[in-house]
């Protein structure tokens, strides 16, 4: 009888001796051509996970579906050879237009319906393993929705505005959009955690980045603690809430990512880069289960399979009798390889 994947998620989430196995494994990637319709986007994303039979679920949606909710218009049919649709309008043109961001009725947005009627159709999909929704800091929702960086020395964000004259030239106003954000993200992430008896999409937890903003003091630390924690706080707050059992993985990206700021034990898993600089090591986090493996940049091509193959090898040394997940370090790119997925699913254990 195969093991309940599912339940040694759990297991090593809550730090468990009854977790049999290690570590389990996984990655994501954006699907390009299938990320509009609940029903394409799940159906793809499930033959992308059975395919590789990946331990547990990162769901990983169009990236651009916050600012759609929020008024942006994107072209679908036009990635322009990356994971962003072309955009065609933004609801920001310039800084005063930050009053246009209102709460929103996550259950009743487009944007926000779709992706919860996918994250069910995929839980139902998956019944034998973790999944989790991804969903990005309210920070992060408010620099994309003005198409501002992510991260920096992000090259693909063409904003008619800057950081500086949105965010901290005008912090109030900052803030009272930063907070219709965390209320609409709370109420979908809320929904996301419900069980499905009774009307949610019963996932197991949520995937919660922070993407970039933190890299290199992008935001400092006071910026952090000014604008992004205490929105964090309303949606993290919803979803222990809702399901005392639904678990968090926190994701800070990029560079330098301050991974040290988010081990203080508030989530159950913590993802950072150990392989960029200015980021620890891999086994230095202690109160969170480390979410750790390769770059995943790497998986883009066949040119850095070696260098995949260490890293992984040198994670699982390094975590040695520490549960853990085995994964890249973040999306990895589309198209990815497939002899670099290969040497992550051999890594793979017989469970």
């Amino acid at each position: 009888m195969a093991a309940d994947r599912r339940q040694i998620f759990h297991n090593i989430a809550r730090h468990s001796d009854e977790a049999p196995a290690p570590y389990l494994v996984s990655a994501w990637q954006h699907l390009v051509g299938h990320e509009y319709g609940a029903k394409e986007f799940a159906d793809t994303y499930i033959d992308f996970i059975k395919r590789w039979d990946w331990d547990w679920v990162k769901i990983n949606p169009r990236a651009v579906y916050y600012a759609e909710a929020w008024g942006g218009v994107y072209d679908q049919n036009d990635y322009q050879g990356y994971v962003i649709p072309k955009k065609i309008s933004s609801p920001i043109t310039v800084p005063a237009d930050i009053a246009a961001i209102q709460q929103l009725s996550a259950l009743q947005t487009p944007e926000f319906a779709e992706a919860l009627e996918a994250a069910r159709l995929i839980r139902q999909g998956l019944e034998d393993r973790a999944v989790l929704q991804t969903i990005f800091s309210p920070l992060s929702v408010l620099l994309q929705i003005a198409d501002l960086p992510l991260y920096p020395n992000d090259t693909y964000t063409h904003s008619n505005t800057t950081v500086q004259d949105f965010v901290f030239n005008q912090p109030e106003a900052a803030k009272v959009a930063l907070e219709h954000i965390a209320h609409t993200l709370a109420e979908y992430a809320a929904a996301l955690v419900k069980p499905v008896a009774e009307g949610g999409a019963g996932l197991d937890g949520i995937f919660y980045a922070i993407t970039g903003t933190v890299s290199e003091d992008y935001f400092d630390y006071q910026q952090y603690k000014e604008f992004s924690e205490p929105y964090d706080r309303i949606v993290l707050d919803a979803i222990r809430a809702e399901s005392p059992e639904a678990v968090v993985l926190f994701h800070t990206c990029q560079a330098d990512s301050h991974a040290a700021w988010f081990d203080d034990g508030s989530f159950e898993f913590l993802q950072w880069d150990p392989f960029l600089a200015g980021n620890p090591a891999v086994a230095t986090v202690t109160s969170s289960v480390p979410v750790v493996g390769a770059r995943s940049t790497d998986f883009a091509d066949d040119t850095r399979l070696d260098h995949i193959a260490a890293n992984v090898e040198q994670s699982i040394a390094a975590l040695k009798g520490t549960p853990f997940l085995l994964t890249p370090s973040c999306t990895v790119p589309t198209p990815a390889s497939d002899k670099a997925f290969e040497i992550l699913n051999k890594a793979k254990l017989a469970l």
